[in-house]
């Protein structure tokens, strides 16, 4: 059975959009990381972080997407072989 690490590690090398999607993911957790270091918000600073989070699902859910596309295709080619 095909892992969902080895799904990664083949669309990371496979598939620019997939490789694009995941670097961002890492910038935009890295952003909101920093910004979680401030004890108190700003409303500007609250603002910005539900953005960023709704970016980083945007991002992750597209690239689960691509995910499950693999992996069905992968399923496509064993079960025809």
């Amino acid at each position: 059975m095909v892992t969902d690490e080895h799904i990664a590690k083949s669309l990371r090398t496979s598939n620019e959009e997939y490789r694009e999607l995941e670097e961002s993911h890492h910038r935009l957790d890295a952003e909101l990381q920093q910004l979680l270091k401030h004890h108190v918000l700003t409303p500007q600073e609250e603002v910005l972080k539900k953005h960023i989070q709704k970016e980083k699902l945007g991002k992750k859910d597209r690239m689960a997407a691509i995910a499950r596309d693999y992996r069905a295709s992968l399923e496509q080619t064993t079960t025809a072989g």
